[in-house]
């Protein structure tokens, strides 16, 4: 019997597992379904474009055909390995704007106003800057300025400003917008992941264990209250594991609302088709799905300067020896945020990632010669998707119907054409002359709003930030998953806690707010356990919402 068992050793399960662990009376349990993360492209930052092709660390999923993109399966990975997808993504530390958090709060999840969730960020980050008003100096998550830059990252944040827009030296300062280099969540060249950052340091604590390997099937209930995880080791087995104080969803925004349907929480209707008795009627879990569509320009380059064709092993040589060369870059080390014409408040509506190489089909489509290619997303997608089960069994992946573009008036796809044109624009600018060689993508024959569409309903991909499928809300809320302290509705001692309780998407990379996520909730979790009048008021609160 634990204390606290966390099923997802992602972005947002490794920080609890750290914070709640810190209480040496807690015993915590934390249930990895991916491996150790041991292989050595994990901590190379450079390593990522090896990892598109390793499946072992990969949950490699694949929506359901969308009839808005020409009826193609999109290709969603997933981190399934200690760290989760901090462990195999690209590494941008960014928050989003302050507005973000501001809205979540009007949208029902009471407490996650900006100034809220500030000091969360600050004391998650140990930024190589420093500590200031905005940033975390000292803390877990190690966040640096680049070591190693590629030319044309320069080249393309000139041609930024050339393009009209500015400099910025810090996407996370007092204004996002503009054009500069990404930081990234590394630390002395390596990369930063969850697991490197907070469940490395604390492995050894007597009152934290860790199974790597074991995909959780369904949580167990006494009554109302949660009470344990039944999980299988290596595809084998029935286990389970007893939780005296709670259960915390941490699989993201894919896993978490699966488990909770697995184990009778979710549409009614649905649960029964797959033959799960029902023991809250959720019509919220799995809906609300969003996620930033990217479309990508693509240029030949006609220097030998990006990095399509490298000597991997003098790269190999100079990282593993020094921590220095390209082996520390996260490939994409430029990039901007902009407010198009069709933005609808002062916040930033499409994000650019700048790409010195031919990266198509993320990456697992290798093109001859040089290249570089900007990605550009719409950062506020009025688009909803959402999932369903395949089966009532674990091993069976979520069927993921992301709803790309489907809103009604075609705003989003409006949006994305907006975000093709800057893009050239951009990528037109004098500083590219020297390197400019042919378009490859979308091509010298698209040029019409019809003819951008039709590409973009053709080739655009996801840029990996799904979130939204357990959201939090007020507890008037009928389609809110969770209240505003990650409790699921309907049960005791139940919570989610990652990128599915966002409410909305935030303006950016959806990494560090995870963390920022686990940070707060990590308090709200050990202030609740520590004071006998709060915990009085959630039975309360709990027993209202079940009478409800």
């Amino acid at each position: 019997m634990y204390d606290y068992i966390i099923v997802g050793a992602g972005s947002a399960g490794c920080v609890l597992a750290n914070r709640l662990s810190e209480d040496p009376k807690v015993s915590v349990l934390l249930l990895e379904a991916g491996p150790r993360d041991w292989h050595p492209y994990i901590h190379m930052p450079a390593g990522l474009a090896k990892l598109v092709g390793k499946k072992g660390v990969n949950w490699d999923y694949n929506t359901a055909p969308d009839p808005h993109l020409d009826g193609r399966s999109l290709w969603w990975p997933r981190g399934k390995v200690l760290g989760g997808s901090s462990s195999i993504n690209a590494m941008c530390y960014i928050r989003g704007d302050a507005s973000d958090y501001d809205e979540w709060a009007e949208l029902g999840a009471d407490g996650w106003h900006w100034s809220n969730v500030l000091p969360y960020f600050k004391r998650a980050e140990g930024n190589s800057r420093g500590a200031s008003e905005l940033h975390g100096g000292d803390g877990p998550l190690g966040v640096s300025d680049p070591r190693h830059l590629n030319p044309l990252s320069q080249v393309f944040v000139q041609a930024g400003e050339q393009a009209g827009f500015a400099h910025s030296e810090d996407f996370n300062g007092a204004a996002q917008q503009g054009f500069g280099l990404y930081q990234t969540t590394t630390r002395d060249g390596a990369r930063s992941s969850a697991a490197e950052a907070y469940l490395k340091p604390v492995r050894s604590r007597p009152n934290l264990k860790v199974l790597t390997r074991a995909t959780a099937g369904r949580v167990t209930f006494d009554g109302e209250r949660a009470n344990g995880v039944v999980y299988a080791i290596a595809g084998k087995g029935a286990y389970c594991e007893g939780a005296a104080r709670e259960v915390i969803l941490c699989g993201g925004a894919l896993n978490s609302p699966q488990l909770l349907m697995l184990s009778g929480i979710g549409p009614a209707a649905h649960l029964r088709q797959h033959g799960i008795d029902v023991r809250v009627d959720a019509a919220g879990v799995g809906v609300n799905l969003q996620d930033h569509l990217d479309i990508c320009t693509m240029q030949r380059c006609t220097r030998p300067v990006t990095y399509d064709q490298t000597n991997d092993v003098a790269i190999g040589l100079n990282y593993y020896l020094h921590k220095q060369g390209a082996g520390t870059s996260n490939i994409a080390e430029a990039g901007g945020f902009v407010r198009s014409t069709l933005a609808t408040d002062e916040r930033c509506d499409i994000q650019f990632h700048f790409v010195p190489a031919q990266l198509d089909d993320h990456g697992r489509n290798r093109l001859p010669g040089f290249g570089y290619t900007l990605h550009a997303c719409f950062l506020r997608p009025r688009s909803r998707g959402r999932l369903y089960l395949s089966s009532a069994n674990a091993a069976d992946k979520i069927r993921i119907e992301p709803g790309y573009l489907s809103d009604a008036g075609d705003f989003d796809l409006k949006v994305m054409i907006e975000a093709a044109k800057l893009s050239r624009r951009i990528l037109a600018q004098p500083a590219f002359a020297p390197f400019r060689g042919e378009e490859l993508f979308p091509g010298p024959s698209v040029q019409s709003d019809a003819q951008i569409a039709e590409f973009i309903r053709r080739k655009a991909e996801s840029i990996y930030h799904p979130v939204g499928t357990c959201r939090m809300g007020a507890n008037d809320d009928p389609d809110a998953v969770v209240d505003s302290y990650c409790r699921v509705r309907g049960v005791q001692n139940l919570r989610v806690i990652d990128a599915s309780v966002m409410p909305k998407l935030i303006g950016g990379n959806t990494n560090a707010p995870t963390i920022m996520i686990a940070e707060r909730a990590a308090d709200l979790i050990r202030g609740r356990a520590m004071a006998e009048a709060e915990v009085v008021q959630v039975a309360s609160w709990q027993s209202e919402s079940t009478a409800a």
